[in-house]
């Protein structure tokens, strides 16, 4: 579905072909992009072209996914144990979740609507996967708007990322945010710890042990997880 979706949206802002698609896996939606120009178009990534074509590409590609809404509940499926995990570290005091994703924000609602997990994110403080920003600016970035937004002093010790790769735990630590690593990626647990994760969990089915984690990792201040 989503191959089908880039196939869609990159002819409709670049006027050319996608005939290569590059690695999309754990990458985020402007990587993607300036990767699929550089394999089908390549002249447009000179003189600028490439950041103006972004963010159309991006209201082309959520609204290609949109149209395949129905798929997504169908093809795809939450984590077990991930719903009872956010509802649980949504009661935490002081904790405002939120999403560091390498989709476009208009996806990342698509794609958590489709499996009943919008309710307990705030999207508005988010980091999204159609900024061009490496992933550990981004965190510092989706702090600072949740600060603006609440009003409130989020700190670097308080921040958790909840992760599931090695890249992701690198992340972390450049954004100042502690880790709770997840193996429920490509990566296992001791590749997680190895990297050098603060937590490590075998999966989320355990939502005490989820919520008991974040709420040491942001004792005694407010926090974003």
């Amino acid at each position: 579905m989503t191959r089908a979706a880039y196939a869609e949206a990159f002819p409709a802002v670049t006027g050319r072909p996608l005939i290569k698609l590059p690695q999309v896996a754990g990458r985020s939606e402007s990587e993607i992009f300036f990767d699929a120009l550089a394999l089908n178009a390549a002249d447009l990534n000179a003189g600028g072209e490439a950041e103006r074509l972004l963010e159309p590409f991006s209201a082309e590609l959520a609204a290609a996914l949109y149209a395949r809404r129905d798929h997504l509940a169908r093809d795809g499926q939450a984590l077990p144990g991930a719903a009872e995990a956010v509802a649980a570290v949504a009661k935490l005091d002081g904790v405002v979740q939120t999403v560091l994703t390498g989709s476009s924000k208009p996806s990342a609602m698509l794609k958590l609507r489709a499996f009943g997990l919008d309710g307990y994110v705030d999207f508005d403080i988010g980091g999204y996967g159609n900024e061009a920003y490496p992933k550990g600016t981004l965190l510092r970035v989706a702090r600072e708007r949740a600060s603006d937004k609440h009003k409130v002093t989020f700190g670097e010790g308080v921040t958790v990322y909840v992760a599931d790769s090695p890249r992701d735990v690198d992340a972390a630590r450049i954004g100042g945010a502690r880790s709770l690593a997840v193996a429920s990626g490509r990566a296992t647990a001791a590749e997680l710890r190895d990297a050098g994760a603060d937590g490590v969990l075998p999966d989320l089915t355990d939502t005490a042990a989820v919520a008991a984690l974040v709420a040491r990792m942001t004792e005694h201040s407010p926090g974003i997880a």
